[in-house]
């Protein structure tokens, strides 16, 4: 198992790879390349210069968060293949300066959505939040307004200003498009890039939706045990996997995250693991909680146990943190409590690791 760390390049981030490099156990960052449209091609220049500028560091970049898929391909237009060839060679490029994992999603329009970025807390911090019928209420754009003007100056990931006019005439084609037909072009797209992604040695790692219902009648698929496995049965390769969110599956209470964990870790189709806990105020209606069992909803203890039992040896980090200690910084990707959350994540493992041989 690797500990890493999410981090921005371009000067598009409050915490530097020096602090990152400081964290104890951490070996790497999960990195990305914002500046690119997606849809384009990572070349293999740009590839180089972000390694070897966390290389420089003292870091590994084997994990690539995230290589966009443009809409085309989740619309399943004409146009998809000329994308699809894009990311393939994107794959490769990635490959070539080391990367082992991308992690990447297939959510429809929107990545994911908070009615708050900076909500405050009984504590004195602040965390991102999610109200349904607030985020409910609101149209695409209004959303869209929402989260970027609360940003703090910073990207947020999903939500880039060149998406943002396209928004609502993509909610509307979603409209009249199944469930069954969104599944067939999630099928189309593996059937096209897995067999690269097994010759480059990439493991592929799609994230769960967030948060994992339905919002403005777009489909949603990748949002409880039975969907993930239909998903992985698109395409059975083991380079088609998890990036298993724990925050994500956890805003839905039905959700058996440590089960879960156990499922599809026995079956080497989870390649990172994002480790966060969430506090329920309604079954949807929820805070970010600091990272310990006791501060939210989850049992870190049994969910990192439970993947710990399957032999894991892909990737970890510790997702989204409050702002705690005064810090500003992109919602969800301060320091501090992001370093407590892995430094807390590192215990739990070393426990259960040494309990485990006992």
């Amino acid at each position: 198992m690797k500990m890493i760390f999410r981090w921005f390049p371009y000067g598009d981030d409050s915490v530097t790879l020096e602090q990152i490099k400081q964290i104890p156990g951490m070996t790497g960052v999960a990195a990305c390349m914002p500046k690119i449209l997606v849809g384009e091609v990572w070349s293999l220049e740009a590839c180089q210069a972000l390694r070897d500028e966390i290389n420089k560091a003292g870091l590994e970049m084997e994990v690539i968060e995230s290589v966009n898929i443009h809409e085309d391909i989740k619309k399943g237009l004409k146009t998809r293949d000329k994308y699809i060839e894009n990311y393939i060679e994107t794959i490769k490029n990635l490959s070539l300066v080391g990367v082992k994992c991308i992690c990447y999603n297939f959510m429809p329009v929107i990545d994911w959505a908070r009615s708050e970025l900076f909500h405050p807390l009984s504590d004195g911090s602040f965390g991102m939040a999610y109200r349904h019928d607030d985020v409910v209420k609101l149209d695409p754009t209004t959303i869209a307004d929402s989260m970027v003007s609360n940003s703090g100056g910073y990207s947020l990931p999903g939500w880039e200003p060149e998406r943002i006019p396209q928004m609502a005439l993509d909610m509307e084609f979603y409209q009249s498009m199944s469930t069954e037909e969104y599944w067939s072009n999630m099928k189309y797209f593996l059937d096209a890039i897995i067999p690269y992604a097994e010759k480059y040695d990439v493991k592929m790692a799609i994230h769960p939706d967030d948060p994992p219902w339905p919002l403005f009648n777009l489909p949603k698929v990748i949002t409880n045990a039975e969907n993930i496995r239909t998903f992985l049965a698109l395409n059975n390769s083991k380079y088609n996997g998890l990036t298993l969110c724990t925050g994500s599956l956890g805003s839905n209470l039905d959700n058996d995250i440590p089960a879960i964990m156990k499922e599809f870790g026995d079956m080497g189709r989870i390649h990172f693991a994002h480790i966060r806990n969430v506090k329920h105020l309604s079954p949807k209606d929820f805070d970010e909680s600091a990272h310990l069992s006791q501060c939210g909803d989850l049992d870190m203890f049994e969910i990192v146990k439970a993947l710990h039992s399957t032999g894991f040896d892909g990737y970890i980090r510790p997702d989204h943190g409050r702002m705690i200690w005064g810090e500003k910084a992109r919602a969800g990707y301060g320091l501090y409590d992001r370093a407590l959350g892995a430094n807390y994540l590192l215990g739990l493992w070393e426990a259960i690791d040494k309990m485990s041989k006992s």
